[in-house]
């Protein structure tokens, strides 16, 4: 035995040579971790019972709790002989007598590591991975290998892809070709074992003979010949329940269809009868003469009549048929409506109501929102006072003048008419050469200026979206001032509230379709970079530097100053017509061509206040009067309905809008009929132009 305690792998564990010991290479890698006295004590006790070494060796592995490890030891050299000590310590103790492991039916795949169950995750903040036979710690490698030296090894190595790490040491092993094999055979879902069929022939433990002798003889219990007291005292019961009615028998399932008729029993007595909200079949209306084969002769419609009944609607016929003498009931056709008055009775039945609802006890006049009466809202317009007759043609737009005694109006016939207010004359024609298709009166009081809207002549060139043309010494004795030539038609004009700037709206697509002109610079300007689809009206802000740009769908605000859009307006209509800004600035209101009013409160919401449906064709003008709080639509039904429209200072209370009157007088033509609506500057007055070539006036 002294002899093989001073084997060079023990020796070498606790000896001086170059190679340092598995502990002192792996604290190198953790210093600053302390070791447990148990640890040190048993690293002396083996130094000492070995007899190897130097007392400097000595010092250094017999430490005191809590020392240190020192940084000079960083020898990775060690692993190599790490992987030995254990299997050389083993073999040691079991050369003078018999392995103790010769009969060891452990299933540890790596015996040194004496861990046991215990989950290898505790040891992930500990230097070491387990114990060794001789308790001693078993230290992890160094892995001081990147990503670069493991792909590297990758390339090089041929044995790679068998290499795999050892989770009980933390060491690499080379999987030989039997344990490649295994895992092969485990992957493609084999067996393990190579020598296991599972396909070998069943073996038959029981032959198929009947034999006269039992498997088992053994005699049968006392309690299989003896009643059961607990199933007597179930049965007792069910008797019992039987008897009192509690059970009934199963009867036999009947697989006739389960449909009824719902409206078969109406007898008071029936279940539903009895219901109290029970609503009975509706009725089919009893025959009359006129369903008679042969009806008396006053029942039978005369030509005229029949001519009627085929022209009018099949909703609107109080007969479905016409009556019709037979000499006798074999004559009879068959009914052609049969089939198609047999489904309606059946959607009759199927889609009525089967029970009656609580209907509320509410007075319907308290439904009625409480309005002031229209003689309490005084002055408005309320009957016809004078008409402007002179166009030939429609009459498409009008203006007046900011003083309010002159009235300017375009119309198709190619003119433009200047007429007094109060009398109803012709005071001026212009002839333009083409059709009218807006006209404004310039609103500064010391400028007397009308901006009219004419299609574009044939010939004239084109410079840009826009050029002026100074008017010649002839035209300025006519009246002509300037002209602005655009590349596209122009359908509507309206003037900045200082008179200075005028906004033109193109029928074209693109961003150029809303120009600003300035009159008294010669200049104009395209303000939009991109189209957000047809622009149909523009209007300028009352008092601040805003925009109003109207297309198809929507109403957007865009600030001048600031070049960005400010608001977005949804008006829910399919086509807005027109627009119109109440004076105040804050409320706009836009008419459709589907028949709709749209107020907007821009202080409150984006989406409408209040939509108004009173006419009912399409709505081609809307205004409101720049003093009294009125505003007034103009649509093809021929009339324009003038409406209260209070704001109020007070923002938290909403505006008041109340219909006054209905103005009618227009005459349709072509299925058009009012097309421009105006007030009075200072009186409670609107002009109205329309289809039928002439100009109206209500006071």
């Amino acid at each position: 035995q002294p002899s093989l305690l001073d084997a060079p792998a023990p020796s070498r564990r606790l000896g001086s040579d170059p190679g340092l010991s598995d502990s002192d290479s792996e604290e190198s890698v953790f210093s600053g971790l302390e070791d447990s006295g148990s640890d040190s004590t048993e690293d002396a006790t083996a130094s000492e019972e070995e007899g190897e070494g130097t007392s400097e060796q000595r010092g250094r592995m017999d430490r005191s709790p809590g020392q240190q490890v020192g940084p000079e030891v960083t020898s990775p050299t060690v692993f190599p002989s790490q992987a030995r000590t254990p299997c050389s310590r083993m073999e040691v103790a079991s050369m003078p007598g018999e392995d103790e492991y010769a009969e060891d039916s452990s299933d540890e795949e790596d015996i040194r590591n004496t861990v046991g169950n215990v989950p290898l995750e505790w040891y992930d903040d500990f230097p070491h991975v387990g114990y060794d036979l001789d308790g001693r710690r078993i230290y992890k490698p160094l892995r001081t290998r990147d990503e670069l030296d493991q792909f590297l090894d990758k390339m090089d190595d041929p044995d790679y892809w068998r290499t795999v790490r050892d989770r009980m040491t933390g060491h690499s092993v080379r999987l030989t070709g039997e344990q490649v094999a295994l895992v092969q055979r485990l992957q493609r879902g084999q067996f393990g074992d190579v020598s296991f069929n599972p396909y070998e022939p069943a073996v038959d433990f029981f032959s198929g003979d009947l034999m006269i002798h039992p498997v088992t003889n053994r005699p049968a219990d006392k309690r299989s010949f003896i009643p059961s007291l607990v199933e007597k005292e179930k049965v007792s019961r069910m008797v019992h329940a039987i008897k009192m009615g509690w059970i009934q028998p199963r009867r036999p399932r009947d697989h006739s269809p389960s449909f009824y008729d719902l409206w078969a029993q109406e007898d008071p007595n029936a279940v539903l009868g009895r219901h109290k909200m029970h609503v009975p079949a509706p009725k089919l209306a009893l025959p009359g003469h006129s369903e008679s084969y042969n009806p008396p002769p006053e029942y039978l419609p005369s030509e005229e009549e029949c001519l009627a009944w085929e022209q009018q609607e099949p909703e609107e016929r109080k007969l479905s048929f016409l009556p019709r003498p037979f000499p006798s009931l074999r004559a009879v056709p068959a009914y052609g409506r049969f089939i198609q008055e047999r489904f309606e009775r059946c959607l009759d039945l199927y889609l009525c109501p089967r029970q009656r609802k609580m209907r509320v006890n509410v007075d319907p006049e308290d439904l009625i929102p409480k309005l002031p009466r229209p003689r309490d809202l005084q002055p408005f317009p309320t009957c016809q006072a004078l008409v402007y007759r002179g166009h030939n043609s429609l009459v498409r737009c009008l203006s007046v003048s900011p003083d309010g005694q002159w009235l300017a109006s375009g119309s198709d016939d190619g003119s433009v008419r200047l007429w007094e207010v109060a009398t109803a004359r012709c005071m001026r024609t212009v002839p333009v050469g083409g059709v009218v298709k807006s006209v404004a009166w310039n609103p500064h009081p010391t400028v007397c200026l009308v901006a009219v809207a004419v299609c574009v002549r044939p010939g004239v060139p084109r410079v840009g979206p826009a050029h002026g043309l100074e008017a010649s010494q002839e035209e300025r004795q006519d009246g002509l001032w300037l002209r602005i030539h655009h590349g596209k038609p122009v359908t509507q004009v309206t003037w900045h509230g200082r008179g200075d700037y005028l906004a033109a709206v193109l029928a074209t697509p693109g961003h150029t379709q809303v120009l600003i002109h300035q009159l008294s610079r010669r200049r104009s300007q395209s303000p939009f970079r991109r189209s957000h689809g047809q622009v149909q009206r523009v209007a300028f802000h009352p008092t601040r530097p805003f925009l109003l740009v109207a297309s198809q769908r929507c109403v957007r605000l865009y600030h001048l100053l600031r070049q960005e859009l400010t608001k977005k307006l949804m008006p829910n209509c399919k086509w807005v017509s027109s627009l119109a800004v109440h004076p105040a600035g804050d409320n706009v209101i836009c008419g459709s061509y589907d028949s709709k009013l749209v107020w907007f409160d821009m202080d409150l919401s984006t989406k409408p206040y209040r939509v108004l449906r009173h006419h009912k064709k399409a709505l081609r003008a809307v205004a409101f009067h720049p003093r009294y709080p009125l505003f007034a639509s103009g649509s093809d039904d021929g009339s324009v309905i003038v409406c209260h429209g209070m704001v109020y200072n007070d923002l938290l209370q909403n505006p008041l809008l109340v219909p006054v009157k209905v103005l009618k007088g227009h005459a349709l033509t072509r299925d058009l009929g009012v097309l421009d609506v105006a007030f009075h500057p200072t009186q409670p007055w609107v002009f109205s132009s329309g289809a039928d070539g002439t100009l109206r006036l209500f006071t």
